[in-house]
């Protein structure tokens, strides 16, 4: 076993996860040597066409690649190693919210502006293209992210660089979804950590209405402007400055998705393609937790 590749333990996780037939009549070539053929190049961000013939040829795992991205599956598997944690109890809801930018290599641009995927599901939005936005950066993309209380990715989705994180909160929050083994799937979490870029009326309504406690700062103006109008200004909003400090840990997560050098730039043309990446090592992120947990 090389660097990078599934271990055993986490193959045994996700072999019975896996599809048993291609739907052609054909056998499936090897699954773990493709599959670690797909990790050898999100972690390098090589070509598609570098990958080492020990797994096989590349064209494989581009198409496995791709077609478990168009029918859903690395999605599927990212759920299921969240119902399996749930399951035993390990989710901390007290989740964290949080975007990042990446920089779109010259390569990302020229696909059709027919529609992106925006969220876990492989679903089309044309409003935003293939989540590209130009800045004085250049090309990038945003991804947005809400990690779970030990640090874990729960919710991707992409929107171009240049859309500013509370704009996209709504859309981010609807793709929050725990399924459960028995009963509804949890779609709210317990309490929600945003740094000041969240920190708006609208967000904090949103949040009160479904039962979510905010631990959001106020900004500065916010902060001057209650004050300028005294009695009127209302009451601060409750802060709870011991449970901020956990915020961080969305932080780490992008850290440690950026170990991926494919995800650190964006060099896909599609946007499904670049999430598919993306949902792909929040998965061997999961894998890693739980192989800790084992070993302990």
């Amino acid at each position: 076993m090389r660097r990078g590749e599934l271990t055993d333990m986490a193959w045994q996780r996700i072999e019975p996860l896996l599809p048993t037939a291609d739907g052609r009549g054909r056998p499936w070539r090897n699954h773990r040597e493709v599959i670690n053929g797909i990790l050898w190049r999100l972690r390098t961000g090589a070509p598609w066409r570098d990958i080492p013939e020990r797994y096989g040829p590349w064209q494989t795992c581009y198409e496995r690649f791709s077609r478990w991205d168009n029918d859903g599956t690395w999605a599927r598997l990212l759920e299921e190693m969240q119902v399996k944690d749930d399951s035993i109890g390990t989710v901390e809801l007290t989740v964290s919210i949080d975007s990042t930018i990446a920089r779109a290599h010259q390569h990302a641009a020229g696909a059709r502006k027919r529609g992106t995927t925006t969220g876990r599901s492989t679903r089309r939005s044309p409003k935003d293209g293939q989540a590209l936005g130009r800045s004085r950066g250049g090309l990038t993309t945003k991804l947005h992210l809400i990690t779970e209380g030990r640090g874990l990715p729960m919710t991707l989705h992409l929107t171009g660089g240049n859309v500013v994180d509370c704009t996209a909160f709504e859309a981010v929050m609807a793709k929050f979804r725990l399924r459960r083994r028995i009963g509804r799937p949890r779609t709210r979490p317990d309490r929600l950590l945003g740094d000041k870029g969240y920190s708006s009326k609208k967000i904090r309504l949103y949040l009160r209405r479904r039962g979510i406690q905010a631990v959001i700062p106020e900004r500065k103006d916010q902060i001057a402007n209650r004050k300028r109008k005294g009695s009127y200004g209302g009451r601060p909003p409750t802060f709870d400055t011991a449970t901020y400090k956990d915020r961080n840990l969305v932080e780490r997560c992008f850290a440690k998705l950026k170990q991926w050098r494919a995800i650190a730039t964006r060099f896909d043309k599609l946007a499904s393609r670049y999430l598919s990446g993306a949902v792909i090592a929040s998965m061997m992120l999961w894998l890693r937790q739980a192989e800790l947990s084992d070993r302990l």
